[in-house]
């Protein structure tokens, strides 16, 4: 502050200068004005100055120095009030700019939570005829048709869920309830969804469970076990995907280990980014590239890990580390 002081006052600080200047040398070609005693009145004017600027420097930096500090949530109690005519324009021209940035966010805000509702509204209307659907693909005789169908309704369902979720996902604090859950019930819940889709591809499921139960939110530790399990099962082509549990290190661990392509090790770091797919199969269109991110997304205020290991084209290994139990005093506290 003290660098960007002296360049906003260098041309006062330059003029000052070349005065005393002049009067020296006018005292120096002058012969009738006793020189030594203008250098003397020089550098009294000089300290002089000097503390002039040091006040000044004080008394002007004090709003700009708050500014500078003045952090991004359009709070104006934390500015000092201004004091120059000039700091009065810029404090007036804050306070104007800030009070139309609060009317933008405000009517912004009721817009979003307007269309979210109505999203939401749509969606829970979509079930009825989508389970409606359902019902009616049971009935048919015609299996090879039957599991098409199935299959088709099982993407809708999938996609409605999980833009459903997208929606809640910004208010997940304010919807978890934390309870001891049956892992196995969890999970066969969400496998007899994939069911269909599992026997059309020739997928089957070894559940080795040496953990039974987990501490979480039932609703959102389903969503991710079901973006993870939805996953495994569209990057196999056959065989079983393992589903197996066990304690490390007094830390829960839940492992869903399919034999599938496998990621490229590039693109690990990015696969939890949103909208992030593939480079290796950029051209497929089945993948949003949300499902990954909204299963981080939901993991973390649960303080779930979710690790990943993959080998290309021998599988990929999704590993849900669980909080130890001392930990969730900390989600309790949210």
């Amino acid at each position: 502050m003290v660098k960007t002081f002296l360049m906003e006052r260098r041309s006062w600080i330059l003029f000052f200068l070349f005065q005393q200047l002049i009067i020296l040398f006018i005292a120096y070609i002058d012969t009738t004005i006793p020189f030594q005693s203008v250098v003397y009145l020089i550098f009294i004017c000089m300290i002089v100055f000097s503390l002039f600027l040091f006040i000044r420097y004080n008394k002007e930096t004090k709003f700009y120095k708050r500014l500078e500090e003045w952090e991004d949530h359009l709070d104006l109690t934390s500015l000092n009030e201004s004091d120059s005519p000039f700091e009065k324009i810029i404090e007036k021209r804050i306070t104007d700019q800030t009070k139309q940035l609060k009317l933008i966010v405000s009517q912004n805000r009721m817009i979003v939570e307007h269309e979210k509702d109505e999203l939401l509204s749509w969606i829970h209307e979509v079930k009825t005829p989508l389970t409606a659907m359902h019902l009616m693909i049971e009935r048919l005789d015609d299996y090879a048709l039957k599991s098409q169908l199935t299959y088709e309704w099982l993407r809708i369902h999938l996609l409605l869920d999980q833009h459903l979720h997208q929606k809640r996902i910004t208010f997940i604090e304010n919807d978890l309830y934390l309870e001891m859950l049956p892992i196995k019930a969890i999970i066969t819940k969400e496998l007899k969804t994939l069911q269909t889709w599992c026997i059309q591809k020739g997928v089957g499921f070894d559940i080795q469970l040496e953990v039974t139960e987990v501490l979480s939110d039932a609703k959102w530790l389903a969503f991710i076990i079901r973006q993870l399990l939805s996953n495994a099962v569209k990057y196999s082509d056959s065989g079983d995907i393992i589903i197996r549990s066990y304690k490390h290190d007094d830390q829960t661990i839940l492992e869903i280990q399919d034999f599938g392509r496998g990621i490229d090790s590039k693109d690990l770091p990015r696969i939890f980014e949103k909208g992030f797919t593939s480079t290796t199969k950029h051209d497929d269109n089945a993948s949003t590239g949300m499902g990954l991110y909204l299963s981080k997304k939901a993991a973390k205020p649960l303080l779930i890990s979710i690790n990943v290991y993959s080998i290309i084209g021998e599988g990929t290994t999704f590993a849900l580390l669980f909080p130890k139990r001392n930990d969730f005093v900390n989600i309790i506290g949210m």
